[in-house]
């Protein structure tokens, strides 16, 4: 088991909130999920240039100590701000406590976090290029399954979204990749993937939520995220965000998906769910 978190906004965002300060925030779940924490984070105005990014695109940060107890995630966290967050808090159940097990995983301009155990991997690895199992760094079913991912997105020419059709084939791609390992039974496996433009989460086997909001929010600089608990949120009235959480990280209207769910999640012109499959009961 694992926590995963996926925010898309419209507007650069601090994104402490759900990671130090909410109900139930990574730092808080962490105590059920000890095993490290990662936190990547896209920033479209770009990061200064004293900042080290991944694939010049990503600011990606990991530790192997209890998130809640690490100082440094603190620290990270209390000054995280971009338009897309990829976070993670692991509970291993395949592969060692080392930074090269800890999620999100980076490569080719794309950030992966897996919530989940796939039993069957040979089908994972049987289905990587030689060049993509050549980058695989540590020893999850994780990163297997990043790997496998990537594979399908190369072998159509899909690495680069930088059009509606490319965006509309990747979406299609996807969901026949997830059908057909739902399909063959791997075990389970959400996942958010994401190039920073556009995102995608899946459900299969484990828990995932969803929570939009847009102008029509009543609510702007103070959330009630809790009964008789209100937190500053600095929200403008422009801004939209979509939310992608394993589970219901504060008492606002969470949607839960239903298995086998993917979204697509575009963060131009303004973030917003572009195929779904959602369940209609709100949880």
């Amino acid at each position: 088991m694992c926590r995963l978190l996926g925010i898309v906004a419209s507007e650069s965002t601090e994104f402490g909130l759900v990671l130090t300060e909410a109900p139930r925030c990574l730092a808080t779940l962490s105590r059920e999920h000890p095993d490290g924490w990662g936190i990547a984070i896209h920033d479209a105005d770009g990061a200064p240039p004293s900042v080290k990014l991944v694939d010049g695109t990503w600011r990606v940060h990991k530790g192997i100590e209890r998130a809640g107890e690490d100082r440094r995630f603190l620290e990270i966290a209390a000054r995280s701000r971009g338009h897309v967050l990829v976070a993670h808090i692991r509970q291993k159940t395949v592969g060692r406590t080392r930074l090269e097990n800890t999620h999100p995983f980076a490569r080719d301009g794309w950030v992966f976090a897996h919530n989940g155990t796939v039993q069957n991997t040979s089908i994972l690895r049987e289905g990587c290029s030689e060049a993509r199992l050549a980058e695989i760094e540590g020893d999850t079913d994780s990163e297997l399954l990043f790997a496998y991912l990537l594979t399908r997105l190369d072998e159509c020419g899909l690495l680069r979204l930088n059009s509606e059709a490319a965006r509309a084939s990747a979406t299609a791609l996807i969901g026949r990749t997830t059908a057909q390992l739902r399909a063959a039974a791997i075990g389970a496996f959400n996942f958010v993937l994401s190039d920073g433009a556009t995102s995608f989460a899946h459900r299969s086997g484990r828990s995932l939520y969803l929570l939009e909001r847009d102008p029509r929010d009543p609510v702007r600089e103070r959330r009630s995220v809790a009964p008789g608990a209100d937190l500053v949120t600095k929200w403008t009235v422009r801004r939209r965000a979509v939310f992608i959480a394993s589970e219901k990280i504060t008492d606002e209207p969470w949607r839960e998906l239903s298995d086998g769910t993917l979204l697509r999640i575009d963060r131009l012109p303004t973030p917003r769910v572009i195929a779904a499959n959602i369940s209609p009961r709100a949880a």
